[in-house]
């Protein structure tokens, strides 16, 4: 039987064989080497597995000392490409290197950095984050490693990141979420994503693309993962005075499942795979709540008209990256071109709804802990597809949940 790839153990795994000392950190950032010899499917826009390897070797020395810097330390990680991380560029997606201050250390960066983890290089991601499929005209769009004849799309904008744990480069991976960012690549390459609670991390020194809804996130083989690098993180990096409730059991759960919506136009299998793990779940012990969910609809028209993250976005890059307008991808420039020329009134009637939707969301969903559906209703579209004419904003608009 043939050995698991090592950088896909379990991170519980491979924490406890790191301070047993039956690993090292050097043997792992080596595997992620070896991994990426036989090919990354374009995962990375900054491989530098160099400067990984001597960090790990000196974990490796602090252990062997007595010393233990962090549940993660000694793990490669893979980080999406708008995160400040000295002696990487930063590129956001762009055609050019960012200013270099974007390149300063921010305090999720500086939290993996002190638990000595090693990262690996900075993966892909859609131009400025804005966009959900993960392609981009000026570096390439990461390969979905699913399909070896067809190159289809990974999901964006954290469009590497799913990519670099499926390659086994990478045995966690640092990316955002806006709008899906984190959860569509997850979803796309067949792992686990988490986009945190708004406020629930700090946001400096990530390119940001919308102030009132960017997220961290995390991407990782597994839920339990997800739960590891978490609670390894939170303490260092969450709001202060928020513990970590323990785990619950399954049968304490109530999950809402909407009635219609995210199961509308789904491409084959992917409701049907859907409903079985709902109905997994109920086998096991977990009350499932079916209702309307009011307001999707409303939600989902203010999406398609760019939400609040595209007159957000559109700010950003006047104050700060002027320069770079005549060179921005074309998907990305048309939505800003339209961003631009929304009235001060309509982007905080924007808001407005948003916070009154969310109020009623929260009373719709008291004695709820957790919405199941789809988390996209499209197979990964081939990216030659897109070249179509609007090819591209069909498969963003109508395939996303």
């Amino acid at each position: 039987m043939a050995q698991a790839p090592l950088l896909s153990t379990p991170l519980r795994q491979l924490a406890q064989q790191l301070e047993s000392r039956t690993r090292t950190g050097e043997e792992l950032v080596e595997a992620a080497i070896d991994a990426a010899k036989t090919g990354d499917h374009g995962a990375y826009v900054s491989w530098r597995p160099e400067s990984a390897l001597e960090l790990a070797r000196a974990g490796d020395k602090v252990r062997a000392a007595g010393g233990n810097t962090g549940p993660l330390m000694g793990i490669p990680v893979s980080v999406k490409d708008l995160f400040g991380v000295p002696g990487f560029p930063t590129y956001a997606g762009c055609s050019r290197a960012l200013p270099e201050h974007w390149q300063q250390t921010g305090p999720l960066i500086h939290a993996l950095q002190s638990q000595l983890a090693p990262v690996v290089g900075k993966t892909h991601c859609v131009e400025l984050a804005f966009g959900g499929l993960g392609t981009n005209s000026h570096w390439g769009t990461p390969r979905n490693p699913w399909d070896k004849r067809v190159h289809r799309v990974p999901g964006g904008s954290s469009s590497g990141a799913g990519v670099s744990l499926i390659n086994e480069t990478a045995a966690l991976a640092l990316g955002t979420d806006t709008a899906g960012s984190v959860r569509v690549p997850a979803t796309m390459t067949g792992v686990a994503g988490l986009k945190l609670t708004a406020g629930r991390w700090p946001t400096s020194q990530i390119v940001p693309l919308s102030s009132t809804l960017d997220t961290p996130g995390l991407l990782a083989h597994r839920v339990d993962d997800l739960a590891y690098a978490f609670s390894a993180l939170d303490p260092v990096v969450g709001k202060q005075g928020r513990q970590l409730p323990a785990v619950p059991v399954l049968a304490s759960l109530t999950f809402g499942v909407p009635s219609a919506f995210f199961w509308e136009d789904c491409s084959p299998g992917i409701a049907e795979i859907v409903e079985q793990a709902l109905m997994s779940l109920e086998r096991a012990g977990a009350r499932l709540v079916r209702f309307d969910f009011s307001g999707l609809n409303e939600i989902y028209g203010l999406f398609l008209q760019g939400g609040v993250a595209a007159p957000e976005l559109a700010a950003f890059i006047r104050q700060e990256l002027p320069e770079i307008v005549p060179t921005l991808d074309p998907n990305v420039a048309a939505r800003l071109r339209t961003a631009e020329e929304l009235p001060a009134w309509k982007y905080i009637h924007r808001l407005d709804l948003i916070k009154r939707l969310s109020v009623s969301a929260a009373t719709e969903l008291q004695g709820i802990d957790a919405l199941l559906t789809p988390t996209v209703t499209l197979t990964p579209p081939a990216v030659d597809s897109l070249d179509e004419p609007g090819a591209y904003a069909t498969a963003k608009h109508a395939g996303l949940a």
